[in-house]
């Protein structure tokens, strides 16, 4: 049964593959009698067929004959572009481009200079208002893109002008949409296309279009694949990258059509609203539309791209002011809500994303908010930004899924915060680090939020462990004994061998005092609690009980000989603690001391108790 099955899906697929062929003979044969009319019937005809075309065959042999017969219907319709053409007729051309150009082998007639000329033309964004495109073929033997279309770009590059084309009264948006379509295709399937989208400076045009984010004239469409094709040219070309953060000052361009695209008004310094719900509370804020969420979710990732580095480098006050006001605008993102759950999930995790960007000072934004009625208060400061990033973490960590992509950036964007805002912290600490009650159990058993960062100390991926260590570090003040006192020395280990601390002291972070967070449960606890496990454990008998001095001593050699042969064929590397507080190799030699003095301790014992409680 399952045999006759494939016979049949491979004779219905073999079917299909030649009415394909047969359909885009017949095709290409109207366009090549160069009449619009006839074109046009047979492209109408084609694009219903293939409208919904996503998938393609990955069987080279059998399908190479379908794309010659797609490239050649692909140069074709370029060669109409270039002409006069009736409305419905350019229309249908494009929506051809944009279907062909879904099929990253058939792209050879669109790659080279002047083909992508001739679409941004119709894109509206082409950085040349004086040269109308002319499609060219290549030369025989000559790669698409390159070498044969240096003296067309060069001639182009000759007549450009800075601005781009603008846009007549009453401008085709479907021609614009479709041709927009068809670069995106293009930009994100093949590499020479992305070279030569650089070459003609796209980016200039679409920027240009993007200053005009209050203007009615566009409709979703174009507002939504100008940000696509924007996205794709920042994500895929560095060198673009930089040119729109920095000659065409893309955080306040994208900032302003973030604020535009959200409704957003200023009652205060750096404090925004939604006009005409100014003093609402954030959840009795209408949700976000989904063309709204679509559009803003477009310019995050954009955002993201072109200052993924910033908080690498210091920015002076102009570049600072720029940030804040940006973070004052994510701040709206984060408490506001899209049209679902999941939608919202996605576009606060973009929001995240971008704040994890932003310079640490510019975090202040933040906590500006005056406290209002409905707020979170702490230390007379508006935290509910806080405890929405607070809320979405706890959310990544519950699902457990993929931890390192979904659960760092919102970690790490907490324990930044911490770090630099003394408030924050507090409040964390609060809410994560409660005073300690809990003494019998283990710091990883439970469900509080605190058990579930600790059970992240021992992850198998070293970034997420790293991370979920170094944020309880913080909230702790870089306290060694604190920190030991709240995950226990044996998930705290790791830090704080990396950290050089594991003698105990305090790191170089410079914070405030805390009031003493000791409770009466482990006041009374304390003696008795062992700082490996962090538990007040049962007592265990002494296994060298009953034992003379003698044989102590002859069981003491016996572990160094063992420990000695192991190390000798390398099962292991014995390590002893430095006195700089990092573990380091045990030598030949210091095994030799401990097998003829079994008591020799080369370096002092760590000092856990050395920090207070404050």
């Amino acid at each position: 049964m399952n045999l006759q099955s494939e016979e049949q899906t491979h004779r219905s697929s073999s079917s299909s593959s030649t009415t394909k062929k047969m359909d885009l003979s017949a095709t290409i044969e109207e366009m090549e009698t160069g009449d619009q009319d006839s074109a046009l019937t047979a492209l109408q005809s084609y694009n219903k067929q293939m409208n919904q075309c996503f998938t393609f065959s990955r069987d080279e042999e059998k399908d190479r004959e379908e794309r010659k017969l797609q490239k050649h219907l692909g140069e074709l319709v370029l060669g109409f572009l270039n002409r006069e053409l009736q409305p419905s007729c350019l229309l249908a051309c494009l929506e051809t481009v944009r279907i062909l150009s879904r099929d990253k082998h058939c792209l050879d007639p669109f790659i080279n200079h002047s083909a992508m000329s001739t679409l941004a033309h119709y894109a509206g964004i082409a950085v040349n208002s004086t040269v109308t495109p002319a499609h060219s073929q290549p030369v025989d033997g000559q790669e698409e893109g390159e070498g044969g279309d240096e003296e067309e770009t060069a001639g182009l590059c000759s007549n450009a002008v800075n601005e781009a084309s603008p846009p007549s009264e009453n401008p085709d948006q479907e021609v614009i949409a479709e041709a927009l379509k068809s670069l995106c295709n293009i930009l994100l399937h093949n590499e020479t296309g992305q070279v030569v989208a650089a070459d003609l400076q796209l980016i200039k045009g679409v920027a240009e279009r993007l200053k005009h984010c209050h203007d009615p004239t566009w409709n979703h469409d174009i507002r939504f694949f100008d940000l696509r094709l924007t996205f794709l040219l920042t994500a895929l070309r560095v060198d673009v990258r930089a040119q729109l953060a920095q000659e065409l000052h893309g955080v306040s361009l994208l900032g302003n059509h973030l604020e535009a695209t959200l409704g957003l008004c200023w009652p205060g310094t750096l404090e925004t609203a939604r006009a005409g719900f100014e003093g609402f509370p954030a959840e009795e804020l209408p949700p976000l539309s989904r063309q709204q969420t679509e559009l803003a979710m477009e310019i995050l990732k954009i955002l993201f791209n072109i200052t993924f580095d910033i908080n690498k480098r210091k920015v002076d006050e102009e570049e600072a002011a720029v940030y804040r006001h940006l973070g004052a605008i994510l701040r709206h993102c984060l408490m506001s809500h899209a049209d679902g759950e999941e939608r919202t999930e996605e576009f606060h995790s973009h929001t995240v994303n971008l704040l994890g960007n932003l310079p640490l000072p510019c975090l202040d934004v933040l906590l500006m908010p005056k406290v209002q009625q409905g707020s979170i208060e702490y230390m007379s400061v508006n935290m509910d930004a806080v405890s929405m990033l607070l809320k979405f973490m706890e959310k990544r960590l519950d699902r457990g899924h993929k931890l390192k992509e979904t659960l760092l950036p919102s970690l790490t964007l907490l324990t930044e915060s911490a770090r630099i805002h003394r408030e924050t912290r507090k409040f964390l600490r609060s809410k994560v680090l409660p005073p300690l009650r809990d003494v019998k159990n283990r710091p990883e058993v439970g469900n509080t939020l605190r058990n579930k960062i600790v059970r992240l100390m021992t992850h198998i991926d070293t970034d997420v462990k790293d991370c979920a260590a170094e944020f309880l570090f913080v909230l702790c003040k870089e306290s060694v004994s604190r920190f030991i006192k709240y995950t226990g020395y044996g998930n705290a280990a790791g830090l704080l061998a990396a950290r050089g601390l594991l003698r105990g002291g305090r790191d170089s972070g410079i914070y405030s005092e805390d009031e003493d967070s000791e409770t009466e449960e482990y006041r009374e606890a304390k003696a008795q609690i062992n700082p490996i496990t962090g538990i007040v454990e049962e007592e265990q008998p002494n296994p060298m009980e009953g034992m003379t001095e003698e044989q102590k001593e002859y069981e003491a050699m016996k572990l160094v000989s063992m420990f000695d042969k192991l190390s000798r064929t390398r099962l292991i590397q014995p390590m002893q603690l430095g006195m700089d507080g990092t573990m380091r190799e045990m030598t030949t030699e210091d095994l030799h001391k401990l097998t003829h003095n079994p008591l020799f301790q080369s370096e002092e014992p760590p000092n856990l108790d050395s920090e207070d409680e404050n």
